[in-house]
């Protein structure tokens, strides 16, 4: 290649000499030609080195993974059991995904909720609640930046999920759930568009 172009710029400075052979610039001509050929075999080696050296590569994982049997679950859903609990199985601060199993015992009083920049799916493992999604939060506040909270949603559908239910509520959707009188257990996923805020 860099023979090619030193050829091409040979023949292009030998034939503007040739075209004006007694112009007083001549000179000058022929100092901008060389200058022009050093910049662009500059331009050239530029170009191979950062396309040479740039080495594209698969990533490395930055969190183990995770393979929980069907007894281990069970082993977790028992754990579980006696209160409002969750269990983290995957997640922590500035990670995209977090999967939790949660627990939640005649629980009445949850806030309705919105989140600005995560996405939630849910998965019933056990027992059935009532979930209210859609509509608009009622005197939201924002609890943490993009987190928003209510006492409760105007205008929202209710739907009563149960035992082997899949549900997905995708960000800027209101969501509340209650389980008063129930026992409940899910598979909760949650996807983050800029990684999982820090937990105060």
């Amino acid at each position: 290649m860099f023979t090619k172009i030193a050829h091409a710029i040979k023949g292009l400075t030998q034939s503007t000499l040739k075209q004006f052979p007694s112009l007083p610039w001549r000179s000058w001509r022929l100092g901008g030609l060389a200058l022009l050929a050093i910049v662009s075999l500059a331009a050239v080696v530029s170009a191979q080195t950062e396309s040479g050296s740039v080495q594209k590569a698969p990533t490395v994982a930055t969190r183990p993974f995770v393979v929980l049997p069907n007894q281990s679950l069970n082993d977790v859903q028992r754990k579980l059991q006696p209160e409002n609990k969750t269990e983290e199985l995957t997640g922590g601060e500035g990670v995209q995904l977090r999967v939790a199993i949660q627990h939640e015992k005649n629980r009445a009083d949850a806030a309705a909720e919105l989140h600005d920049a995560s996405d939630d799916v849910y998965y019933v493992l056990e027992g059935s609640a009532t979930l209210i999604l859609g509509g608009k939060l009622e005197a939201p506040r924002e609890a943490q930046p993009g987190e928003w909270r209510s006492p409760r949603i105007v205008g929202g559908k209710e739907f009563e999920v149960k035992k082997g239910d899949l549900i997905i509520v995708p960000r800027g959707t209101a969501h509340q759930r209650t389980t008063a009188g129930k026992d409940f257990m899910m598979i909760l996923i949650k996807v983050y568009a800029e990684g999982m805020p820090r937990t105060k």
